[in-house]
Protein backbone atom coordinates (compact mmCIF):
# COMPACT_ATOMS: atom_id res chain seq x y z
CA UNK A 1 0.00 0.00 0.00
CA UNK A 2 0.98 3.37 -1.09
CA UNK A 3 2.18 5.84 2.23
CA UNK A 4 1.16 9.61 2.00
CA UNK A 5 1.79 12.15 4.41
CA UNK A 6 -0.08 14.96 4.06
CA UNK A 7 1.36 18.40 2.56
CA UNK A 8 -0.18 20.27 5.75
CA UNK A 9 2.80 18.31 7.80
CA UNK A 10 5.65 17.96 5.17
CA UNK A 11 6.88 21.31 5.88
CA UNK A 12 6.32 21.14 9.74
CA UNK A 13 9.68 21.99 12.13
CA UNK A 14 9.81 19.73 15.11
CA UNK A 15 9.63 21.56 18.13
CA UNK A 16 12.83 22.29 19.07
CA UNK A 17 12.10 22.46 22.46
CA UNK A 18 10.98 19.11 22.59
CA UNK A 19 14.09 17.97 21.00
CA UNK A 20 16.68 19.24 23.55
CA UNK A 21 14.74 18.34 26.23
CA UNK A 22 14.26 14.50 24.92
CA UNK A 23 18.68 14.52 24.11
CA UNK A 24 19.35 15.64 27.65
CA UNK A 25 16.95 12.70 29.02
CA UNK A 26 18.90 10.63 26.99
CA UNK A 27 22.38 11.64 27.87
CA UNK A 28 21.09 11.29 32.24
CA UNK A 29 19.65 8.25 31.38
CA UNK A 30 23.50 6.88 30.47
CA UNK A 31 24.06 8.00 33.73
CA UNK A 32 25.93 11.83 32.78
CA UNK A 33 24.97 14.35 34.80
CA UNK A 34 23.41 16.89 32.71
CA UNK A 35 22.18 20.10 33.87
CA UNK A 36 18.52 20.69 31.74
CA UNK A 37 17.66 24.27 31.18
CA UNK A 38 15.52 23.78 28.48
CA UNK A 39 12.46 23.81 30.86
CA UNK A 40 9.80 25.02 30.08
CA UNK A 41 7.51 24.28 32.96
CA UNK A 42 7.99 25.43 36.84
CA UNK A 43 9.86 23.25 38.80
CA UNK A 44 7.36 23.46 41.51
CA UNK A 45 4.38 20.43 42.28
CA UNK A 46 0.55 21.41 41.68
CA UNK A 47 -0.63 23.44 44.84
CA UNK A 48 -2.27 20.71 47.91
CA UNK A 49 -6.14 22.33 47.52
CA UNK A 50 -5.45 21.82 43.67
CA UNK A 51 -4.67 18.22 43.79
CA UNK A 52 -6.96 17.40 46.69
CA UNK A 53 -9.61 18.83 44.44
CA UNK A 54 -9.12 16.97 41.64
CA UNK A 55 -9.00 13.73 43.97
CA UNK A 56 -12.25 14.91 45.46
CA UNK A 57 -13.76 15.44 41.42
CA UNK A 58 -12.70 11.88 41.08
CA UNK A 59 -13.98 10.06 44.09
CA UNK A 60 -17.28 11.90 43.63
CA UNK A 61 -17.76 10.46 40.32
CA UNK A 62 -17.30 13.49 38.13
CA UNK A 63 -15.14 11.33 35.55
CA UNK A 64 -18.05 11.19 32.67
CA UNK A 65 -17.88 13.62 29.63
CA UNK A 66 -18.54 17.68 29.66
CA UNK A 67 -20.01 20.04 27.55
CA UNK A 68 -17.39 20.43 24.73
CA UNK A 69 -16.59 24.17 25.61
CA UNK A 70 -15.81 23.48 28.65
CA UNK A 71 -17.70 22.85 32.31
CA UNK A 72 -20.39 25.67 32.94
CA UNK A 73 -18.96 26.28 36.49
CA UNK A 74 -15.02 26.69 34.95
CA UNK A 75 -16.07 28.68 32.63
CA UNK A 76 -17.83 31.03 35.37
CA UNK A 77 -14.16 30.38 37.52
CA UNK A 78 -12.21 32.00 34.43
CA UNK A 79 -14.68 34.97 33.94
CA UNK A 80 -14.16 35.69 37.20
CA UNK A 81 -10.64 35.73 36.99
CA UNK A 82 -10.50 37.60 34.16
CA UNK A 83 -12.72 40.54 36.09
CA UNK A 84 -10.67 40.29 39.22
CA UNK A 85 -7.51 40.19 37.38
CA UNK A 86 -7.74 42.05 34.23
CA UNK A 87 -11.19 44.29 34.53
CA UNK A 88 -12.43 42.25 32.33
CA UNK A 89 -16.07 41.01 31.35
CA UNK A 90 -17.33 37.89 29.21
CA UNK A 91 -20.27 35.90 29.11
CA UNK A 92 -19.74 32.55 29.47
CA UNK A 93 -20.81 32.16 25.03
CA UNK A 94 -17.28 34.25 25.14
CA UNK A 95 -15.01 31.30 26.96
CA UNK A 96 -14.12 27.78 25.55
CA UNK A 97 -11.91 25.73 27.40
CA UNK A 98 -9.19 23.90 25.83
CA UNK A 99 -6.75 21.00 26.01
CA UNK A 100 -4.21 23.38 27.36
CA UNK A 101 -3.30 27.08 25.85
CA UNK A 102 -1.72 25.48 23.27
CA UNK A 103 -4.51 23.16 21.94
CA UNK A 104 -6.64 26.65 22.37
CA UNK A 105 -4.55 28.38 19.76
CA UNK A 106 -3.91 25.56 17.38
CA UNK A 107 -7.56 25.70 17.50
CA UNK A 108 -8.19 29.12 16.94
CA UNK A 109 -5.66 29.20 13.68
CA UNK A 110 -8.01 26.34 12.24
CA UNK A 111 -11.18 28.56 12.81
CA UNK A 112 -9.92 31.81 11.78
CA UNK A 113 -7.75 31.60 8.68
CA UNK A 114 -8.06 30.63 4.95
CA UNK A 115 -5.31 29.49 3.06
CA UNK A 116 -3.20 32.42 2.24
CA UNK A 117 -4.26 34.46 5.20
CA UNK A 118 -1.37 36.02 6.72
CA UNK A 119 -0.56 36.09 10.62
CA UNK A 120 1.79 38.95 11.70
CA UNK A 121 4.30 36.98 14.45
CA UNK A 122 7.24 39.30 16.15
CA UNK A 123 10.53 37.54 16.47
CA UNK A 124 11.44 36.29 18.67
CA UNK A 125 8.83 33.94 19.09
CA UNK A 126 7.64 31.09 20.44
CA UNK A 127 8.05 28.18 18.46
CA UNK A 128 4.90 26.76 17.82
CA UNK A 129 2.92 29.79 16.47
CA UNK A 130 4.45 29.69 12.69
CA UNK A 131 3.33 26.05 12.48
CA UNK A 132 0.11 25.92 13.61
CA UNK A 133 -0.66 29.26 11.17
CA UNK A 134 0.88 26.70 8.52
CA UNK A 135 -1.21 23.72 9.42
CA UNK A 136 -4.49 26.25 9.36
CA UNK A 137 -3.30 27.21 5.79
CA UNK A 138 -2.32 30.63 6.97
CA UNK A 139 1.25 32.39 5.88
CA UNK A 140 3.45 33.69 8.82
CA UNK A 141 4.77 36.55 8.10
CA UNK A 142 7.92 37.63 10.93
CA UNK A 143 8.55 40.83 12.19
CA UNK A 144 12.01 41.46 13.92
CA UNK A 145 12.03 42.83 16.99
CA UNK A 146 16.04 43.90 18.06
CA UNK A 147 17.40 43.65 21.42
CA UNK A 148 17.89 47.26 21.01
CA UNK A 149 14.44 47.49 21.19
CA UNK A 150 13.97 44.85 23.75
CA UNK A 151 12.27 42.55 21.43
CA UNK A 152 9.11 44.39 21.41
CA UNK A 153 7.85 45.65 17.89
CA UNK A 154 6.96 49.19 17.45
CA UNK A 155 3.51 50.18 15.63
CA UNK A 156 5.79 51.35 12.76
CA UNK A 157 6.75 48.33 11.90
CA UNK A 158 3.78 46.84 12.56
CA UNK A 159 2.11 49.34 10.00
CA UNK A 160 4.55 48.53 7.59
CA UNK A 161 4.05 44.52 7.78
CA UNK A 162 0.29 44.73 6.82
CA UNK A 163 -1.29 43.95 3.94
CA UNK A 164 -4.71 43.22 2.44
CA UNK A 165 -4.09 39.51 3.38
CA UNK A 166 -3.43 40.25 6.79
CA UNK A 167 -5.53 38.78 9.32
CA UNK A 168 -4.19 38.95 13.09
CA UNK A 169 -1.63 39.55 14.66
CA UNK A 170 0.13 37.71 17.74
CA UNK A 171 1.27 39.36 20.70
CA UNK A 172 2.81 37.45 24.08
CA UNK A 173 3.30 39.51 26.71
CA UNK A 174 5.37 38.53 29.13
CA UNK A 175 6.97 36.91 26.21
CA UNK A 176 8.38 33.24 26.08
CA UNK A 177 11.28 33.47 24.78
CA UNK A 178 12.54 36.77 25.92
CA UNK A 179 11.01 37.44 29.18
CA UNK A 180 9.69 41.01 27.77
CA UNK A 181 6.79 42.93 28.77
CA UNK A 182 4.38 45.48 26.73
CA UNK A 183 3.72 48.60 28.56
CA UNK A 184 0.64 49.83 28.38
CA UNK A 185 1.80 52.48 26.61
CA UNK A 186 3.21 50.04 23.67
CA UNK A 187 -0.35 48.44 23.77
CA UNK A 188 -2.18 51.02 23.25
CA UNK A 189 0.09 52.61 19.99
CA UNK A 190 -0.04 48.77 18.94
CA UNK A 191 -3.94 48.80 19.32
CA UNK A 192 -4.34 51.66 16.88
CA UNK A 193 -3.00 50.04 14.14
CA UNK A 194 -4.72 47.28 14.44
CA UNK A 195 -8.23 48.98 14.47
CA UNK A 196 -6.48 51.19 11.46
CA UNK A 197 -6.09 48.01 9.67
CA UNK A 198 -9.59 46.20 11.31
CA UNK A 199 -7.31 43.01 12.33
CA UNK A 200 -7.77 40.16 15.32
CA UNK A 201 -5.07 40.60 17.84
CA UNK A 202 -4.17 37.27 19.32
CA UNK A 203 -2.74 37.79 22.95
CA UNK A 204 -1.14 35.33 24.11
CA UNK A 205 -0.94 36.24 28.55
CA UNK A 206 -0.23 32.66 29.56
CA UNK A 207 2.97 34.02 31.54
CA UNK A 208 1.05 37.20 32.98
CA UNK A 209 1.49 36.05 36.57
CA UNK A 210 5.11 35.80 35.86
CA UNK A 211 6.37 39.46 36.26
CA UNK A 212 9.01 41.06 38.69
CA UNK A 213 10.70 44.11 39.71
CA UNK A 214 7.30 46.13 39.98
CA UNK A 215 6.35 44.76 36.52
CA UNK A 216 2.74 44.86 35.83
CA UNK A 217 1.14 43.08 33.30
CA UNK A 218 -1.44 45.02 31.45
CA UNK A 219 -4.10 42.75 28.86
CA UNK A 220 -4.40 45.15 25.43
CA UNK A 221 -8.17 43.63 25.74
CA UNK A 222 -8.34 46.76 28.72
CA UNK A 223 -7.50 49.36 26.89
CA UNK A 224 -11.27 49.80 25.43
CA UNK A 225 -14.34 48.05 24.59
CA UNK A 226 -13.15 48.68 20.62
CA UNK A 227 -9.89 47.00 20.99
CA UNK A 228 -11.58 44.03 23.48
CA UNK A 229 -13.63 43.63 20.62
CA UNK A 230 -11.08 41.81 18.43
CA UNK A 231 -8.87 40.84 20.73
CA UNK A 232 -8.72 36.83 21.87
CA UNK A 233 -6.94 36.52 25.11
CA UNK A 234 -4.90 33.29 25.63
CA UNK A 235 -4.85 32.06 28.66
CA UNK A 236 -4.53 29.18 31.15
CA UNK A 237 -3.01 27.50 34.63
CA UNK A 238 -0.37 25.72 33.41
CA UNK A 239 2.76 28.40 34.33
CA UNK A 240 0.51 30.42 36.62
CA UNK A 241 -0.33 27.27 39.05
CA UNK A 242 2.36 24.96 37.85
CA UNK A 243 -0.27 22.33 36.07
CA UNK A 244 1.57 22.13 32.86
CA UNK A 245 0.55 18.46 32.67
CA UNK A 246 -2.88 18.41 33.42
CA UNK A 247 -3.35 20.47 29.98
CA UNK A 248 -5.71 23.47 30.52
CA UNK A 249 -6.49 26.78 28.73
CA UNK A 250 -9.07 29.10 27.96
CA UNK A 251 -9.76 31.56 24.99
CA UNK A 252 -11.98 34.90 25.32
CA UNK A 253 -13.36 37.11 22.99
CA UNK A 254 -15.57 37.61 19.97
CA UNK A 255 -18.85 34.58 20.43
CA UNK A 256 -18.69 33.91 16.77
CA UNK A 257 -15.30 32.63 17.18
CA UNK A 258 -15.77 30.81 20.74
CA UNK A 259 -18.55 29.00 19.12
CA UNK A 260 -17.05 27.94 15.86
CA UNK A 261 -13.54 27.01 18.08
CA UNK A 262 -16.09 25.15 20.11
CA UNK A 263 -17.66 23.06 17.48
CA UNK A 264 -14.57 22.04 15.78
CA UNK A 265 -13.45 20.80 19.40
CA UNK A 266 -16.27 18.56 19.90
CA UNK A 267 -15.12 16.88 16.52
CA UNK A 268 -11.21 16.61 18.14
CA UNK A 269 -11.09 16.27 21.87
CA UNK A 270 -15.05 15.93 22.61
CA UNK A 271 -14.00 18.44 25.93
CA UNK A 272 -10.70 18.96 27.81
CA UNK A 273 -10.44 16.50 30.94
CA UNK A 274 -12.85 16.34 33.09
CA UNK A 275 -10.46 16.05 36.54
CA UNK A 276 -8.26 18.80 35.19
CA UNK A 277 -11.53 20.79 34.62
CA UNK A 278 -12.43 20.86 38.24
CA UNK A 279 -8.70 21.14 39.77
CA UNK A 280 -8.58 24.32 37.77
CA UNK A 281 -11.77 25.43 39.10
CA UNK A 282 -10.00 25.31 42.61
CA UNK A 283 -7.00 26.56 40.95
CA UNK A 284 -9.01 29.78 40.33
CA UNK A 285 -11.32 30.00 43.27
CA UNK A 286 -9.42 28.74 45.67
CA UNK A 287 -6.48 30.57 47.63
CA UNK A 288 -3.68 32.24 45.88
CA UNK A 289 -0.77 32.08 47.75
CA UNK A 290 0.89 29.72 45.98
CA UNK A 291 1.32 31.16 42.96
CA UNK A 292 2.69 34.33 44.53
CA UNK A 293 5.51 32.11 46.34
CA UNK A 294 6.61 30.82 42.99
CA UNK A 295 6.64 34.33 41.36
CA UNK A 296 8.97 35.16 44.86
CA UNK A 297 11.02 32.15 43.92
CA UNK A 298 11.35 32.87 39.82
CA UNK A 299 12.24 36.52 40.68
CA UNK A 300 14.88 35.51 43.26
CA UNK A 301 16.58 33.29 40.97
CA UNK A 302 16.44 35.89 37.99
CA UNK A 303 18.27 38.66 40.70
CA UNK A 304 21.07 35.93 41.76
CA UNK A 305 21.71 34.37 38.51
CA UNK A 306 21.16 37.21 35.88
CA UNK A 307 24.59 38.94 36.52
CA UNK A 308 26.61 35.41 36.25
CA UNK A 309 24.97 34.69 32.73
CA UNK A 310 26.18 38.08 31.48
CA UNK A 311 29.61 37.88 32.90
CA UNK A 312 30.20 34.34 31.10
CA UNK A 313 32.86 36.00 28.33
CA UNK A 314 30.61 36.41 24.93
CA UNK A 315 27.48 36.56 26.72
CA UNK A 316 24.92 39.57 26.30
CA UNK A 317 21.35 39.45 27.89
CA UNK A 318 18.85 42.06 28.68
CA UNK A 319 17.43 41.37 31.98
CA UNK A 320 13.77 39.81 31.38
CA UNK A 321 11.20 41.49 33.07
CA UNK A 322 8.14 38.14 33.49
CA UNK A 323 8.33 34.41 32.28
CA UNK A 324 11.30 32.55 33.63
CA UNK A 325 13.94 32.63 30.52
CA UNK A 326 16.92 34.32 29.93
CA UNK A 327 17.66 34.68 25.62
CA UNK A 328 21.53 35.73 25.74
CA UNK A 329 22.75 36.45 22.93
CA UNK A 330 25.71 34.52 22.04
CA UNK A 331 26.84 34.53 18.34
CA UNK A 332 30.25 36.31 19.98
CA UNK A 333 30.62 33.02 22.67
CA UNK A 334 30.28 30.49 19.71
CA UNK A 335 32.46 32.52 17.15
CA UNK A 336 35.35 32.78 19.77
CA UNK A 337 35.05 29.15 20.66
CA UNK A 338 35.36 27.69 17.08
CA UNK A 339 31.68 27.13 16.27
CA UNK A 340 29.78 28.09 12.94
CA UNK A 341 26.81 28.61 14.81
CA UNK A 342 25.00 29.15 17.88
CA UNK A 343 23.31 25.60 17.04
CA UNK A 344 26.56 23.93 17.31
CA UNK A 345 27.62 25.94 19.99
CA UNK A 346 24.50 25.07 22.07
CA UNK A 347 25.28 21.23 20.97
CA UNK A 348 28.94 21.10 22.19
CA UNK A 349 27.70 22.85 25.69
CA UNK A 350 25.36 19.82 25.93
CA UNK A 351 27.88 16.90 24.67
CA UNK A 352 30.92 18.48 26.18
CA UNK A 353 30.00 20.90 29.29
CA UNK A 354 26.82 18.76 29.70
CA UNK A 355 24.26 21.66 29.84
CA UNK A 356 21.17 21.67 27.47
CA UNK A 357 20.09 24.97 26.41
CA UNK A 358 17.10 25.59 23.81
CA UNK A 359 19.21 27.12 20.45
CA UNK A 360 17.06 30.27 19.71
CA UNK A 361 17.21 29.07 15.98
CA UNK A 362 13.79 27.46 17.06
CA UNK A 363 12.77 30.71 17.77
CA UNK A 364 13.38 33.51 14.81
CA UNK A 365 16.76 34.46 17.02
CA UNK A 366 19.85 32.24 15.79
CA UNK A 367 22.17 34.59 17.42
CA UNK A 368 20.46 33.07 21.21
CA UNK A 369 20.09 30.50 23.42
CA UNK A 370 17.58 29.94 25.58
CA UNK A 371 17.79 29.24 29.01
CA UNK A 372 15.23 28.31 31.66
CA UNK A 373 15.42 29.60 35.56
CA UNK A 374 12.68 26.83 36.20
CA UNK A 375 14.63 24.92 38.37
CA UNK A 376 16.97 24.80 41.66
CA UNK A 377 19.11 28.06 42.09
CA UNK A 378 21.93 25.12 43.46
CA UNK A 379 21.36 23.82 39.27
CA UNK A 380 21.42 27.23 37.83
CA UNK A 381 24.61 28.31 39.40
CA UNK A 382 26.31 24.91 38.53
CA UNK A 383 25.15 25.42 35.14
CA UNK A 384 26.59 28.76 34.80
CA UNK A 385 29.86 27.25 35.69
CA UNK A 386 30.04 25.35 33.47
CA UNK A 387 29.54 26.84 30.38
CA UNK A 388 31.57 29.89 32.10
CA UNK A 389 34.63 27.31 32.44
CA UNK A 390 33.91 25.60 28.88
CA UNK A 391 34.05 28.95 27.30
CA UNK A 392 37.22 30.24 28.68
CA UNK A 393 38.75 26.48 27.96
CA UNK A 394 37.95 27.24 24.44
CA UNK A 395 38.02 31.22 24.11
CA UNK A 396 40.90 32.40 21.03
CA UNK A 397 41.54 35.94 20.90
Amino acid sequence: MKQHLADRVKTLTPSTTLAITAKAKELKDQGIDVIGLGAGEPDFNTPKNILDAATDSMMKGFTKYTPAGGLPALKQAIIAKLERDNNLTYAPNEVMVGVGAKHVLYTLFQVLLNPGDEVIIPIPYWVSYPEQVKLAGGVPVHLEATAEQQYKVTAEQLRGAITDKTRALILNSPSNPTGMVYTKEELAEIAAVCEEADILIVSDEIYEKLVYNGVKHFSIAQLSDSVKARTMVINGVAKSHSMTGWRIGYAAGNAEIIKAMTDLASHSTSNATTTAQYATIEAYNGPQDAVEEMRQAFESRLTEIYPKINAIPGFHVLKPEGAFYLLPDVSEAAAKTGYESVDAFAKALLEEANVAVIPGSGFGAEKTVRLSYATSLEALEEAVSRMDKFVKSKWQD
